[in-house]
């Protein structure tokens, strides 16, 4: 039986403006929200990992974020599965040059991971925002990255939250991730992508990335960093 669990006054929270307050400028605050479901195995959550470590010192990736007008972002990684689980792994980093971006690549080889029950999608999202809140950056974009390999069986529907958050500006691109196994003794969910592109992402210039496959997770976290960083709205969503 899948569960609803209230996330009492946090959807109520969402809805609040921030409140302005000095802040040092970046082209873009992005957060990534990583999903540590227990559906993700051992391998699979490695390829993951180094998925992430390897697009944040790709060269492109690089260029990208130093062709902003203030050549730095500012960068918060974050771990979900149910609503029990949301932490921040690294909190907010500047990112302007290709040495900062290796030292936070090598602070996330070294944090230990973990598998978690659940998947709430709409809970991550929510955590996920609130970290802006306390980002003590500024920026004419907001972004949450969200990946995953499941739908929202715990906690608010994703889509509830996505729709109070889209109207105070922060955008949600999405990356499923495409299992090609079963999942608990459930089929492959072949429409996970629709799922993705319908109850998740948002906002003005939104996509998402598709990967086939963990073992195709590093190429798809790499093209969808490029082009978030870089700001290129012109699709809505890429095929894997």
């Amino acid at each position: 039986m899948k569960r609803r669990t209230a996330l009492v006054g946090s959807l109520a929270a969402l809805a609040a403006p921030i409140p302005a307050r000095a802040q040092a400028a970046v082209d873009l605050q992005l957060v990534l929200a990583v999903d540590v479901s227990r559906s993700i195995d051992e391998v699979e959550a490695e390829l993951q990992r180094r998925g992430y470590i390897e697009a944040l010192t790709n060269q492109r990736v690089i260029d990208a974020i130093l062709s902003g007008e203030h050549k730095r972002i500012a960068l918060c990684y974050t771990e979900w599965a149910g609503t029990h689980y949301q932490v921040v792994v690294i909190d907010w980093t500047v990112i302007d040059s290709a040495v900062a971006a290796r030292r936070f690549a090598e602070k996330l080889s070294e944090a230990p991971r973990t598998s978690q029950s659940w998947t709430a999608v709409g809970a991550a999202l929510a955590f996920a925002a609130q970290r802006f809140e306390t980002s003590g950056f500024e920026s004419k974009r907001r972004v949450i990255d969200v990946s995953g390999d499941g739908r929202t069986n715990d906690g608010p529907p994703a889509e509830l939250v996505r729709d109070r958050l889209v109207p105070q500006g922060i955008v949600i691109n999405g990356l499923p991730v495409m299992m090609n196994r079963t999942n608990f003794g459930r089929p492959p969910d072949t429409g996970l992508d629709k799922y993705y592109e319908e109850n998740v992402i948002g906002g003005p210039g939104s996509f998402m990335i598709a990967a086939a496959s963990f073992d195709d997770f590093g190429r798809a976290v790499r093209s969808k960093l490029i082009r978030e960083i870089s700001g290129v709205t012109t699709l809505r969503a890429t095929p894997a």
